[in-house]
């Protein structure tokens, strides 16, 4: 079993309300070989929500709150998924401050993307899951 970003299985939890579809990740949900899950829901934050990016280790938001408690929620609770559905590989949405594998935007909310991974790319990681980015499908 995999873990796929749920933004890029169509669902409606990005940030700003919409998806990142990616017509592969929805395949794999549809024939059974993938669960889609959102950190950023699922620890906490809704949709939608106010864009957060990374900053040293903490999670800041436009307005600059410090959100990394959701984000680190939600991490734990992806990798409980993954745990209990024995999942040894993630697929998850580049550039997230959640997802990103290898690029992250870097904290300035300004577009620049610099090279570093999300909270949840790190936990799924640090467990042994490998992650790949939508861009590999």
């Amino acid at each position: 079993m995999i873990i796929v970003s749920a933004c890029l299985v169509g669902i409606n939890c990005r940030y700003d309300g919409g998806n990142n579809a990616n017509q592969k990740a929805i395949e794999m949900v549809n024939k059974g070989f993938a669960i889609p899950v959102c950190p950023e829901q699922l620890g906490g934050l809704t949709t939608p929500r106010i864009p957060a990016e990374i900053i040293g280790n903490k999670v800041i938001n436009k307005n600059g709150e410090d959100v990394t408690g959701y984000f680190k929620k939600g991490a734990q609770e992806t990798l409980q998924i993954a745990k209990l559905a024995n999942c040894r590989k993630a697929i998850l949405k580049q550039s997230s401050p959640s997802c990103g594998c290898g690029k992250i935007y870097d904290g300035t909310h300004t577009g620049k993307i610099i090279a570093g991974k999300g909270i949840t790319a790190k936990l799924l990681e640090a467990n042994g899951i490998k992650i790949i980015t939508e861009e590999y499908l």
